[in-house]
């Protein structure tokens, strides 16, 4: 996960990352808590809190919990409400949160206990929460590492990507959806944004040149671009009925570039010889 947040998908410099790992120190709940307060100091565009390891909802006091390698109940570590009220408290300084929880009962994140026990979200200006699994529910492992860090991987490295190459918050949780089977772990989505951020860019979908030149050849929402035989160089049984009609290379060209764009979504043929964006 560093590995990949740390750059785009060109090689350029995306997070700074900083690993918080047992394998290299113990994680107890003062390393824990000290670690996330840091990220949530300063000045940023964008803050991103991964965490992947045991979680708890502790039901005696309705609170749900990251759990530190020395937490036993009732300090079992880092209290989830305690990781949104930085999260809110660090806006505008910083301007976007991002919080994937990799842990059973992660989707606890977000909520305060309300009058009567009621389940109530308080998500400041600027935060999204992405979690494996449902407040009951439990993150199944494999691989090595949770199924919600593998999907998450997959997504990040291109799988979630949209036609421009960025990554979303958004499009990584419908990836995660998608590829997580009706009767496996449900992920849970929270968000208070105005706009979609970028976690990654990767190469593309539909190379930016070929979208610059969608302008050119729409240059209203309506418009449609008339075809014709000399923009198809496959032309099988009908070479010899359009042999006077010559392939231009220009135009075959652009049929090509149509071509992605349709496979795409950004257009689509109408009538036999016209293409129109959508």
């Amino acid at each position: 996960m560093a590995a990949i947040l740390e750059a785009n998908g060109d090689g350029s410099p995306n997070f700074d990352v900083r690993r918080v790992i047992s394998s290299e120190k113990t994680v107890d709940s003062e390393a824990l808590d000290e670690a996330v307060k840091e990220l949530f100091t300063g000045d940023a565009d964008i803050a991103l809190l991964y965490f992947a390891g045991h979680g708890i909802l502790d039901a005696d006091t309705n609170s749900g919990f990251l759990v530190a390698q020395d937490g036993k109940k009732p300090n079992w570590g880092m209290n989830l409400a305690a990781v949104l009220e930085l999260a809110n408290k660090a806006y505008p300084q910083i301007k976007s949160t991002v919080i994937l929880l990799d842990s059973c009962q992660s989707g606890f994140a977000g909520e305060v206990a309300g009058l009567g026990g009621a389940k109530v979200s308080h998500i400041g200006t600027g935060v999204t929460i992405l979690t494996a699994c449902h407040r009951e529910g439990f993150a199944s492992e494999e691989a090595g590492h949770g199924s919600f860090t593998g999907i998450m991987l997959d997504g990040l490295g291109g799988a979630a990507c949209d036609v421009i190459g960025r990554v979303t918050p958004a499009a990584l949780y419908a990836h995660v959806d998608q590829t997580l089977g009706a009767w496996e772990q449900r992920p849970i989505y929270k968000a208070n944004v105005q706009h979609f951020i970028s976690l990654r860019e990767v190469p593309p979908k539909v190379p930016k040149d070929i979208l610059r030149r969608l302008l050119k050849y729409f240059p209203t929402p309506s418009a449609e671009f008339k075809l014709d035989p000399s923009f198809e160089p496959d032309r099988g049984e009908e070479a010899e009925k359009l042999r006077d009609i010559p392939v231009d290379d220009d135009n075959v060209r652009i049929y090509r570039e149509l071509q992605i764009c349709n496979r795409h979504g950004l257009v689509v043929p109408t009538r036999g010889s016209v293409a129109q964006i959508v």
